[in-house]
């Protein structure tokens, strides 16, 4: 099978997503480190209390990837390769694409939450780190510049990109629709069925998450994605659309 006709079998979603998920990182990583940046201010998701956050950012941050490290692009456009094209040829290529859209909202919306009930520690954190202050004094000075309305421009750090809350809601629906089918896993000498491997990796994020691992992966939005996810396959199984085992 040559290249146009390999291209031509995929399903359009599944191949459009991947074209444009390249296409937008080889524009960045060509681009001038000023539009990289214009880039990631307008179109990165920004936490909601901050200067810089605009809602269409719930959606376009899904479509930008670091420029730093070819493997975060790599993972999210493999995985998508490997689960999606099947995942689009049971759901249908529209009901795949408003699952996948969903799913990377979803994320944002978590990873907006765990914000709203963190950004002060996040910040006290990064004074004491800076200056040396102790955390509750940084807290204090925090707290009291936001009683007084006052603009906190290091709110504007808190930033994400990425389609990595999507692709684990593709995981997630795989899981659910295929649990029993075996899976092989680099370093793994067996097979993990779908169900369980999905399951390793929700609980993995939720560790990591909790443990407030300072690795710059916002790990809560992964969970994000598959908790929305869960729901729509749940839904959808409920009212017949879907069919699979599921356990």
């Amino acid at each position: 099978m040559n290249n146009r006709n390999f291209l031509a079998a995929l399903p359009p979603v599944t191949k459009n997503l991947i074209i444009i998920n390249f296409a937008i990182w080889l524009l960045m990583m060509i681009a001038p480190s000023s539009l990289q940046d214009k880039l990631i201010h307008y179109g990165g998701l920004h936490f909601w209390g901050a200067s810089d956050f605009n809602p269409a950012q719930l959606l376009t941050y899904m479509f930008m990837h670091s420029t730093g490290s070819f493997a975060h692009i790599l993972f999210n456009m493999f995985t998508l390769f490997m689960f999606g094209i099947t995942l689009e040829r049971v759901l249908g290529s529209q009901r795949y694409l408003f699952y996948y859209i969903s799913c990377g909202i979803g994320a944002a919306v978590v990873q907006e939450i765990v914000w709203q009930l963190t950004w002060v520690d996040i910040l006290a954190g990064w004074i004491n780190s800076s200056y040396g202050s102790g955390i509750n004094e940084a807290k204090d000075i925090i707290m009291q510049a936001h009683a007084m309305g006052q603009n906190i421009p290091v709110l504007n750090s808190l930033l994400t990109i990425g389609a990595s809350g999507a692709i684990y809601g593709v995981l997630l629906a795989f899981g659910m629709i295929f649990p029993n089918r075996p899976l092989y896993l680099m370093f793994v000498p067996v097979p993990i069925k779908a169900k369980w491997m999905v399951a390793g990796y929700g609980v993995l994020e939720l560790l990591i998450g909790l443990s407030a691992a300072n690795d710059g992966v916002a790990h809560f939005a992964h969970l994000g994605g598959m908790i929305f996810g869960f729901f729509m396959i749940w839904y959808w199984k409920k009212k017949g659309v879907v069919h699979g085992d599921f356990y």
